[in-house]
């Protein structure tokens, strides 16, 4: 005989859109002194002016909307890992001989053992348990999960989750064939992600060389810059060696940006 779980899940939160991510207090905090101290390290190298850092202050919008889109795309990837993970359970559950529906419950336990209870999937499971209380159609449900995040892995078991069980047929190896097939593809991108890590650890020394280099140079050789601040020429030439930077440093990151 099959047992039900019962739980209380969150009675008023609503399921969050992983793209519509907001910054914390502290995470906000951090990334604001992360630009301020860049734009003290561009004003000085290229301008030595203190002017300078004031007019570059409005920079740090489009610089915390790059870094709110960094903390997106990892929120992603920790999904992706854990979502994989529950398929797992899902499946476990259903060898065992629950229904599909009890198989998501039970796959509750299991990730709040695994990632703790105040982990994403934890906190999804709630909510399809909530909204399986209330007599939604569970491939609808997970058809909003893939919607919410936003995750090709997950929008495509959804898809075969709500082919299978309307059309009917071995459902438990239909789900097992197409979590192992996103599990593999999981572990591939996974390993592709390791070998660009260490590409991108790379890409971050070289960024700071040129800095460090002019660093060096200037408690070195006190004055040795000097004929490139302060006068038309020198600005000129300080702005469009930043814009070359810049261009570089965009074209560096666009090509380590892998998309899955």
């Amino acid at each position: 005989m099959q047992s039900v779980i019962r739980f209380s899940g969150p009675k008023n939160s609503e399921p969050p859109d992983y793209d519509a991510y907001r910054l914390s207090a502290a995470e906000a905090v951090y990334c604001l002194l992360q630009g301020v101290g860049i734009l003290i390290l561009f004003s000085y190298i290229f301008y030595r002016s203190a002017l300078v850092f004031f007019l570059m202050l409005p920079a740090l919008l489009p610089f915390l909307m790059y870094r709110r889109r960094s903390y997106v795309k990892k929120r992603k990837e920790e999904l992706t890992l854990q979502f994989k993970e529950m398929m797992h359970a899902v499946i476990a559950g259903l060898q065992a001989g629950y229904s599909i529906e009890n198989a998501f419950l039970h796959a509750y336990e299991d990730m709040r053992l695994l990632y703790g209870a105040d982990s994403m999937i934890a906190e999804e499971l709630l909510h399809i348990n909530r909204k399986l209380r209330n007599n939604r159609n569970l491939e609808d449900v997970l058809e909003d999960l893939a919607e919410r995040a936003h995750i090709q892995d997950i929008r495509d078991f959804a898809e075969v989750f709500h082919i299978a069980k309307r059309s009917g047929g071995d459902l438990p190896g239909i789900l097992k064939n197409t979590a192992d097939l996103i599990s593999d593809k999981i572990e591939v991108r996974r390993e592709i992600m390791i070998q660009v890590s260490a590409k991108k650890m790379e890409q971050t020394i070289m960024d700071f060389v040129p800095f460090g280099i002019i660093l060096y140079i200037d408690a070195t050789t006190p004055g040795f810059f000097d004929s490139l601040y302060h006068n038309p020429v020198g600005v000129a030439l300080m702005s469009a060696l930043m814009v070359v930077y810049l261009a570089a440093y965009l074209l560096s990151e666009k090509i380590l940006d892998i998309e899955f």
